[in-house]
């Protein structure tokens, strides 16, 4: 069975805005690192990135609710 994936936005500053797909395991780590200061390294559905947490502004991510139709 394919794992669950949800969509995040990742802003730094400056403006620039990193959208990938990751599982709910990178997710979870990215989450917990937030706040932090350093890098990470973040397995994507894309290959892996490095995100130096002292440049973030901000992180969103889709529900990982399935969706269906146009709701």
């Amino acid at each position: 069975m394919a794992s669950v994936t949800r969509r995040i936005s990742v802003g730094f500053h400056g403006g620039q805005v990193l959208s990938v797909r990751v599982d709910e395991k990178q997710w979870k780590a990215l989450s917990e690192a937030l706040g932090g200061t350093g890098w990470i390294d973040v397995e994507t559905d894309e290959g892996p990135v490095r995100v130096n947490l002292d440049q973030l502004s901000y992180v969103s991510a889709d529900s990982s609710e399935p969706h269906v139709g146009f709701g």
